[in-house]
């Protein structure tokens, strides 16, 4: 399982999620607090060798997606906006696409949607990601326990909740940012924490498929 460490702004929050054990970061390229600008996301990119590397986007130029992207060098590219499948093939790299439960979120669209992987994320008014608040997990866990693709579960995320969250879902990723954060800046503490958790929580499941 992997786990993806969101909202990256600078070279020590990065280096604080590959030494915890992340698997991937993400760059937020779009509106938002957690907005990184291309030039500096670069340079941590350069400067962190061993996670993969994520840019969310939302109803960017494809164009300009590429672009960063190559600038970067990043290894997904995540869409996070209404991009349409035809958009996606403008994409030159992996992708990641989100899909908000509550909004634009069905299965079938997800299921055949063009991409490497689908992303979970709650729904709220005027706001495309980031929320720091879960969805309906019991309503929502059969259906998308149905779901063939790898799916990665998003949204409010924390230590205290992402071992609850993996038993309902059993996601092939983990998605958190404002869990893992203190006063606006991540925390290594919570880091940690989230990762412990985690971990602990995916060693249990692989237990409980050979029991």
């Amino acid at each position: 399982m992997i786990v993806k460490i969101c909202g990256i702004k600078t070279a020590a929050a990065a280096k604080m999620a590959s030494e915890a054990g992340a698997d991937f970061i993400g760059f937020v390229f779009a509106p938002s607090r957690r907005r990184i600008e291309p030039a500096a996301a670069a340079k941590i990119c350069q400067a962190v060798n061993r996670v993969k590397k994520i840019g969310v986007f939302v109803d960017e130029d494809p164009a300009k997606v590429n672009a960063i992207a190559a600038a970067c060098g990043l290894d997904f590219v995540q869409l996070h906006g209404h991009e349409t499948a035809c958009y996606r093939q403008q994409i030159n790299y992996p992708v990641i696409k989100a899909f908000r439960v509550g909004d634009d979120f069905q299965p079938l669209a997800a299921e055949s949607y063009p991409a490497e992987m689908i992303l979970l994320d709650s729904f709220l008014p005027g706001q495309a990601g980031g929320t720091g608040k879960i969805f309906s997990w019991e309503q929502a866990a059969a259906t998308v326990r149905t779901l063939k693709r790898p799916v990665i579960l998003a949204g409010g995320l924390t230590a205290e909740n992402v071992s609850a969250g993996m038993e309902l879902f059993h996601p092939f990723g983990v998605d958190v940012s404002g869990g893992v954060e203190e006063n606006g800046e991540k925390s290594l503490v919570k880091i940690k924490r989230f990762m412990e958790a985690a971990r602990r929580a995916e060693r249990r499941l692989d237990d409980e498929k050979y029991t």
